[in-house]
């Protein structure tokens, strides 16, 4: 069972958004080496419209660890579509969720912040004041509010929004809730609820009650007092020589009464909320409505068409995509440049083209909309039909370590094999280049084994090479789709068509960045 946010958080100073991690090779959606290619980061940073920290952290933890179960998917997919479709109940949950993020802090202050002396200022976001009686107030406001506004929600039609609404009102039937709306006792057993302590009220308490002045304490002082006057009343005529010792002995009640509370109740109960299941399952379900509503709010800041996405269910990738836009870069950029691209039984394509041509970028945009696809959301495309990944990999040319002995070729060579030994027919993998820092009869000869390789086994494989000569090789065959990327001139277009490039432009970039040929010269002459 997946972790809640709250339990990924318990051995940190305070809750991160960016806490979760993308599960080891072969057991996630992404490996780290992918969601470092794919620039997971970035893509998040263009999505989130979370008000939330927990919502921001739940966008979060889905783009790391994506869905790869379809029918969870379509779930996920129809709820947003009710959101969008039935803008009241949008309105309902979007005053739900900022009325939480306003609140939302004092919670955290309560279960991770740091004590301070009962005189010292706060400084920081995590500090707590005195002895925690108004931070704790503030808190469990938060969570009280949250079931009562939940509970008034209309019943959403999708499962995944009813499952949401339910698991945030079932928490009024937790422990953790009767503890937080009171009375609580504190007995030898430990805390008690008021229903804890109807069924054992023959055991001694004490009623803490979050504020340092206590009714009771004064009520038991007078009642002492009248039956001292009515016993004894002759012992009240020496009590006004005590009179001088009244604010002493305030100063000894207030850090008494206030260290007692703290260290018997606030500090108690805020680790019993950290760590239970019912707080973390009511601030996931929180955050996840948010990530819904952060989906929403990018399809309409976007800047471009977005659609969402058709979901088939096939033995093997299929991807087919109408006029696709980079998440990041095409955001408020109405001048990108979309492209298409239908991936069937083909199986492998092939980009070739020059540098700075759009080859990355259009690869980085298939992964990325693949993965904005397995979190439920809208994709920048017209239209988008596509089969669920169990994985989606991206291996790049990387640069090998003193201590890795086989060099750059071994070291990319152990990253292409882990790939090829966790993909199925169901995967997507992008390989940027193969064989690397080899001889180019050597890169040939192995390109073309890791190639037929995934071929055989049967999953979605784009590469991007310069190599025209090995797609040449596979073309012969009749093997996969040959694309290369459009020129104008000395210009790219970013449009992706069908073809072999054949054309360097080593040239033009190196002119362009100012170490030509005629510039080299021009620094060893000394001249400008």
């Amino acid at each position: 069972m997946k972790k809640t946010l709250l339990q990924t958080w318990q051995d940190l100073p305070w809750p991160a958004i960016t806490a979760t991690k993308p599960l080891p090779t072969g057991e996630g959606v992404i490996d780290q080496a992918a969601f470092d290619t794919i620039e997971v980061d970035k893509l998040f940073e263009s999505v989130n419209y979370a008000r939330t920290t927990v919502g921001q952290a739940v966008l979060y933890r889905t783009l790391a660890q994506p869905l790869s179960d379809l029918a969870a998917i379509k779930a996920k997919q129809a709820a947003v579509q009710e959101l969008q479709d039935n803008p009241g109940l949008r309105e309902t949950l979007t005053t739900l969720v900022e009325q939480a993020a306003s609140h939302e802090p004092d919670f955290y202050r309560l279960l991770f912040g740091k004590f301070l002396s009962a005189f010292e200022p706060v400084r920081e976001h995590d500090e707590i004041e005195g002895y925690g009686y108004v931070r704790y107030r503030r808190a469990l406001r938060f969570m009280q509010d949250l079931v009562a506004q939940a509970g008034q929600c209309r019943q959403p039609e999708s499962h995944y929004l009813q499952d949401l609404v339910a698991a945030i009102t079932a928490f009024a039937g937790s422990r953790e809730y009767a503890l937080m709306t009171g009375p609580v006792y504190i007995t030898e057993n430990g805390l008690q609820s008021k229903e804890e302590r109807r069924q054992a009220w023959w055991l001694p308490a004490i009623v803490f009650k979050p504020r340092l002045f206590k009714p009771l304490l004064l009520v038991l002082a007078l009642a002492g007092y009248g039956l001292l006057k009515y016993l004894a009343p002759q012992v009240l005529a020496v009590l006004p020589s005590f009179a001088p010792l009244f604010a002493p002995l305030l100063l000894v009640y207030f850090p008494l009464i206030g260290n007692f509370d703290r260290d018997h109740a606030i500090n108690p109960l805020r680790q019993l909320f950290k760590n239970a299941p019912a707080v973390g399952a009511t601030l996931d379900a929180l955050g996840q409505l948010d990530e819904l509503l952060s989906i929403l709010k990018f399809k309409e800041q976007f800047g471009h068409a977005v659609a969402l996405p058709v979901l088939l269910d096939g033995t093997h990738h299929r991807i087919n995509v109408t006029d696709a836009k980079n998440p990041v870069l095409a955001k408020n950029n109405s001048d990108y440049v979309g492209n298409d691209l239908v991936l069937d039984d083909d199986k492998l394509v092939l980009v070739t083209g020059p540098n700075s041509g759009g080859k990355t970028a259009f690869c980085k945009t298939l992964t990325q909309l693949q993965l904005l696809a397995q979190i439920g959301a809208f994709v920048p495309a017209q239209t988008a039909t596509l089969t669920v990944a169990d994985r989606i990999f991206y291996q790049c040319p990387e640069i090998s370590h003193l201590g890795d002995g086989e060099g750059r070729f071994g070291t990319e060579l152990k990253r292409t094999k882990a790939i090829f030994l966790a993909s199925t027919p169901r995967s997507l993998v992008v390989l940027d280049e193969l064989s690397e820092g080899t001889t180019f009869e050597e890169k040939m000869e192995s390109s073309q084994n890791v190639l037929n390789g995934f071929y055989r086994k049967g999953n979605s494989t784009v590469l991007i090479t310069h190599n025209h000569q090995l797609v040449d090789l596979f073309a012969n065959q009749g093997i996969g789709q040959a694309l290369q990327v459009e020129f104008a001139g000395d210009q790219p277009t970013y449009r992706i068509i069908p073809g072999i490039s054949r054309v360097s432009h080593a040239d033009r970039v190196a002119k362009k960045i100012g170490f030509s040929k005629e510039d080299i010269e021009h620094y060893l002459e000394g001249t400008p």
